[in-house]
């Protein structure tokens, strides 16, 4: 069992690996303009968007204009999103006659799915019509990859720039990366689960007859089961290819019908990292120099393997109490996907907290202690472990300028990283993206632990907490660790849809999306105005080995210094309790 666990990782590896590279030339090409084969495709509906919308593709905006156009179009989508959930009661498309989502829980959606996040804190076959599905959430899920690849683009064009003004067109990048990028990946991955049995409809539900009666909750005999369909392969595609991560059922990729075969799974999990592992083939392209994309994606498949094998591990050798009353085949399997196994379920936990992506196949809070702690860990570290598209690349960048500046002060020479000086005014913004989602989400899960409960039937005081002690605190901080780093997964024992974490979450997301994206930006336009220094004898090559090794230090040192403590409170002494 264990041995074929680790020979589908070693294939799921080789295979992203394998496709890091045509990907991420293409997607260089599609970003700079260029024409590409989908652009002889579409490339009169782009045209006609630009004319439509009054955009000059060739204007470049400064960071400034172009940050304001991501919070505009941000805050146009949460509307959008909110009054489609609000209305949905009298909108067509909704043949189960679903009623209009309550105005907390709207909310909530509406900034998760905007800011890349989509939390969930309802069951969507039971919640949402067809119209919100595809409409709203669906849409959002491409136009939030859209902003992350947008916002990217604009960070490396200010890093090659030589001394210009500007760092691209925001409506061009979000139009290009929806059309020649997200959308034809999402239309091959489509048509692949519905040949593998995703469901893909517009009828209603289907009652089908039980072979054998079954007692209801209240006693009665039950004859038959309500089974939900809906257009869901056309939204798994995207979920995953733009690490949104929102289920069209409830239990997301472990429903038979939104990830039914063993090829939609392995196609599943290879699509949550497709992107951001081909962005860094995108960067090194972009910026004529292929090596530094190379070392930036070596040292995310480190720390990404760093945590994956402990996972698998912890997960393969089970609760230590199992295997004290020398029980045999002690392996964890409570919680996990039994179709597919302890090591693909694993895998994907790993995957889907190393990107922002927070889809799941197994429940991550029936995982061993230290088996959920790697997984939570990887969020805190700020999600630049692959990361969401675009999201994780440019936080990958953002702690690579930090490295630099750190080794700068060890040998007393002014930092540069891509022949750009790295001055006060970069290290302050890239101070707040690192800052910022840890502040989030320690203050978050602070606040929940003390106010009081004041929602009827709500277990252990802090709202949601499905347990006591330890493991209770565990959920509450994977929780907040997954709004704040716009991921979207939980420990599914919390409780989520009540009035107090629908409007903290809500709040938690926001602040974690574009507290970043304008930083983000702001070092963007600060180094496009910076003229290309050529390297001498004391500059720090970014592109070795070396580099890699302190990239990947400097990353877990801050998420080890900011976390540890807490994580001590929850996993790690949950851990030690079992293990006595």
């Amino acid at each position: 069992m264990a041995t074929r666990d680790w020979i589908q990782i070693g294939l799921y590896v080789l295979v992203l690996l394998l496709a890091a590279k045509p990907l991420g030339v293409y997607m260089a090409r599609v970003l700079d303009g260029e024409r590409t084969i989908m652009a002889r495709v579409l490339g009169w509906l782009e045209r006609l968007i630009f004319k439509a919308g009054g955009v000059d593709p060739n204007e470049s905006m400064g960071w400034k204009r172009y940050g304001a156009n991501v919070l505009g179009f941000s805050v146009a989508s949460t509307l959008l999103v909110f009054g489609l959930q609000r209305l949905q009661g009298v909108l067509p498309l909704n043949p189960s006659g679903l009623v209009a989502v309550s105005a907390d829980s709207s909310l909530n959606t509406a900034s998760s799915f905007v800011t890349n996040t989509n939390w969930q804190g309802y069951a969507g076959e039971s919640t949402m019509s067809y119209l919100t599905q595809m409409l709203g959430l669906t849409v959002q899920n491409f136009a939030s990859a859209a902003v992350g690849i947008g916002v990217l683009a604009a960070l490396i064009r200010g890093l090659r720039s030589n001394g210009a003004s500007g760092i691209g067109n925001f409506w061009a990048d979000i139009t290009r990366s929806t059309l020649y990028i997200l959308l034809p990946l999402s239309i091959v991955f489509s048509l692949f689960f519905v040949s593998q049995g995703v469901v893909q409809t517009f009828d209603s539900s289907e009652k089908v007859q039980l072979t054998h009666s079954m007692t209801g909750a209240d006693g009665e005999i039950v004859n038959e089961q309500i089974i939900a369909r809906g257009p869901a392969a056309s939204q798994v595609a995207i979920k995953q290819l733009g690490t949104n991560g929102g289920g069209f059922f409830n239990v997301n990729s472990a429903h038979p019908l939104e990830s039914p075969t063993p090829a939609s799974n392995f196609l599943q999990c290879l699509g949550i990292l497709l992107i951001p592992a081909a962005l860094c083939t995108t960067f090194g392209v972009m910026v004529g120099q292929r090596k530094q994309g190379w070392a930036l994606l070596a040292a995310m498949l480190v720390l990404f393997l760093t945590f994956l094998i402990p996972t698998v591990i912890q997960e393969q050798q089970g609760n230590p109490t199992f295997a004290s009353l020398s029980l045999t085949g002690s392996a964890n399997w409570e919680g996990k996907e039994a179709r597919f196994g302890i090591g693909n379920s694993a895998l994907w936990a790993t995957a889907t907290t190393a990107a922002s992506n927070g889809s799941v196949n197994s429940m991550h809070d029936s995982f061993t202690p230290l088996g959920g702690l790697f997984p939570m860990a990887l969020m805190q570290l700020g999600e630049v472990v692959f990361g969401g598209v675009g999201s994780g690349l440019y936080g990958m960048l953002v702690f690579a300028i930090i490295t630099v500046f750190i080794a700068g002060l060890m040998v007393g020479r002014t930092p540069e990283y891509l022949g750009k000086k790295i001055d006060v005014f970069e290290m302050k913004m890239a101070s707040l993206v690192i800052l910022i989602p840890c502040v989030v989400t320690l203050l978050c899960t602070a606040i929940a632990l003390v106010w009081p409960s004041a929602d009827a039937g709500v277990s252990q005081g802090a709202k949601g907490m499905a347990n006591a002690g330890a493991h209770g605190f565990s959920e509450l901080l994977y929780n907040y660790s997954s709004m704040a780093n716009n991921n979207g997964s939980a420990f599914a024992g919390f409780s989520a849809n009540v009035l107090f974490h629908n409007i903290l979450g809500a709040v938690a997301m926001w602040l974690s999306r574009f507290w970043i994206i304008i930083p983000v930006l702001a070092i963007a336009g600060s180094l496009a105005r910076k003229k290309v220094i050529p390297s001498g004898q004391g500059t720090l090559p970014t592109h070795t080995p070396l580099f890699v090794i302190l990239l990947c230090s400097v990353v877990l040192i801050v998420g080890a210094l900011t976390f540890i403590p807490a994580l001590g409170l929850g996993p790690i002494v949950e851990h030690l309790q079992i293990s006595r």
